[in-house]
């Protein structure tokens, strides 16, 4: 078993490598596609929400109090507060909904 281990971290290690090697050796001159920009310019910010909504809405207790803490953190942004801001309203509204959901 302890074999198969290291052999995992070995291709997952040499996966990884290619996937940011690969590009650098195949594509030597600039992009001028503006698709092709665009889309590229974009897959961070998609990676990113992929991987946080779902752990946004497992992150408590209740699915009500998360869907209620990302609407108060959706709001806030949108109205440009700052990060801090935000975080602290989001777990504000957590704490409030989970605290009147256990007194119910």
């Amino acid at each position: 078993m302890n074999t198969n281990v290291y052999a995992y971290i070995l291709v997952m290690a040499l996966v990884t490598y290619l996937i940011r090697a690969l590009p650098l050796v195949l594509i030597r001159r600039e992009i001028k596609s503006r698709f092709i920009r665009s889309f590229l310019y974009y897959v961070p910010f998609a990676t990113l929400a992929a991987m946080t909504f779902p752990a946004i809405l497992t992150a408590t207790d209740m699915l009500l109090s998360a869907v209620i803490g990302f609407a108060t953190a959706l709001i806030l942004a949108f109205a440009r507060k700052s990060l801090i801001v935000v975080a602290i309203g989001a777990s504000l509204a957590v704490l409030i909904v989970e605290t009147l959901a256990g007194i119910m």
